[in-house]
């Protein structure tokens, strides 16, 4: 009841903090901030991957040369929950298999899937010894097909890719070193790239990833905390995984409920751009739509569950992140007050002090916006082209998502976020065929 509670007041204050932001400020004070707030997120996010990757990243040895030794040459296993993945689980398998690395074990988890995907494992599990197969007789979602992987494992360290998604040969290694180099690390979060691109949804997701993910996952470790480990690709320690009880099973999305598990703990998460994982995407307007509604209810789960508590003196490294993703959604609220009062203004006379009378940004705005896109792009390109040579091709593309971003996250938002504050009780968490794209890069 005390949760239903918390949930209903946060809403409000949702709903009534821009009503109250124009009625004190101005309408022009709220048209600013929905303006100028992408503006200033791009440029932290600017200055966080540069400073990234002068302090770090541009030290790194990469190909031609030889990935990390892994001292001990220890057991790593590789989960891969699988879900009706009969037309790409076999692609995945055999990549996680070809791992330059020899001492591995590979665990594929088949959550009843209602195709041919059990047979298929089957059949790969009597060719490979290293492979091993637990059927689960009815889908009970992501997160316990990860904890039975994990607690079939004979490793410490477990890779946890999903059923749909191409290890780089030596992803294994980049994933698994900084655990054995520093013992409070106990996530490691790798570098998707897009593999489906043929259509424009799926060719500005290259730039996402690229100039959008990669430069909020390196900007979040410059100040010392991710919001999220990639679901698709990440590597963990068991003995964290066991201290914080595994992945919840009531959370839509585990990868985000996990990672704030783990910091909660003073655990470290950190970002390897160079593992590399080769991914599919949605590549329509549906499939899009569901996978982001997916991820919005998942942070809006995950800001519930740590609302209250949060607040505490030790969790205090946590708080950005609380701060950043409570002004992602003040920023959502305030563009849909913008555009009720822009339809009410047609409608009645409204005070002048609230009368948004359009939503073009000035001259000056819309060109610094604009320079910003460009050098954002540019920022993302110079920096991740190393590990995808061919990205500057998409630039074409690219300059085409920050207005799709933020339209995209204003939407689930909207959507999703009154959806979970004000849900009784959570259920659990099960899963669908996703959008895989329609033609994979060769």
């Amino acid at each position: 009841m005390i949760d239903r509670l918390i949930a209903l007041l946060v809403l409000c204050i949702a709903l009534g903090a821009p009503i109250g932001l124009t009625l004190v400020l101005t309408s022009s004070v709220l048209l600013n901030f929905v303006f100028f707030y992408p503006l200033f997120m791009s440029g932290i996010w600017i200055a966080g991957g540069l400073y990234f990757w002068f302090s770090s990243e541009r030290h790194w040895n990469w190909r031609p040369y030889r990935s990390p030794d892994l001292a001990g040459q220890p057991l790593i296993t590789i989960i891969i929950p699988c879900y009706n993945e009969e037309h790409h689980g076999e692609e995945t398998i055999q990549a996680a298999l070809n791992q330059d690395y020899a001492n591995i074990e590979v665990i594929a988890v088949n959550d009843g899937s209602s195709d041919a995907t059990p047979a298929m494992l089957d059949r790969l599990t009597a060719d490979n010894p290293r492979l091993r197969v637990i059927h689960l007789a009815q889908n009970q979602g992501k997160a316990m097909a990860l904890r039975m992987g994990a607690m079939a494992a004979r490793s410490e360290y477990l890779v946890c890719i999903d059923g749909d998604a191409h290890l780089d040969p030596d992803a294994v290694r980049y994933l698994v070193a900084p655990m054995l180099h520093n013992p409070n690390v106990a996530a490691v979060t790798g570098n998707p790239r897009i593999r489906t691109r043929s259509t424009l949804i799926g060719r500005i997701q290259v730039g996402e990833f690229s100039s959008i993910i990669g430069l909020i996952k390196r900007t979040q470790r410059v100040y010392g905390q991710l919001f999220s480990v990639s679901g698709v690709v990440a590597a963990f320690r068991r003995q964290a995984l066991d201290q914080v009880d595994y992945w919840s099973l009531d959370m839509i999305t585990e990868d985000i409920d996990i990672t704030w598990k783990l910091q909660r703990e003073n655990w470290s998460v950190l970002y390897e751009p160079r593992a590399l994982c080769w991914i599919l995407m949605p590549e329509t307007l549906q499939g899009l739509w569901k996978q982001r509604v997916r991820w919005a209810q998942g942070g809006a789960e995950v800001f519930l569950k740590n609302l209250v508590s949060i607040w505490n003196w030790k969790y205090r490294r946590m708080w950005l992140l609380m701060l950043e993703y409570s002004l992602s959604i003040a920023w959502a609220f305030a563009l849909a007050l913008s555009i009720v009062l822009w339809i009410l203004g047609h409608i009645m006379p409204l005070p002048s002090n609230i009368q948004v009378t359009t939503f073009l940004p000035p001259a000056f705005t819309g060109m610094v916006l604009a320079m910003v896109c460009l050098l954002q792009f540019s920022v993302s390109i110079l920096i991740d082209r190393r590990y995808e040579p061919a990205l500057p091709r998409s630039l074409y593309w690219i300059i085409w998502y920050p207005f799709a971003y933020w339209i995209i996250n204003f939407f689930t938002t909207l959507f999703s976020f009154p959806k979970v504050m004000l849900r009784i009780r959570r259920q659990r968490a099960r899963w669908s065929s996703p959008d895989r794209g329609i033609k994979e890069l060769s």
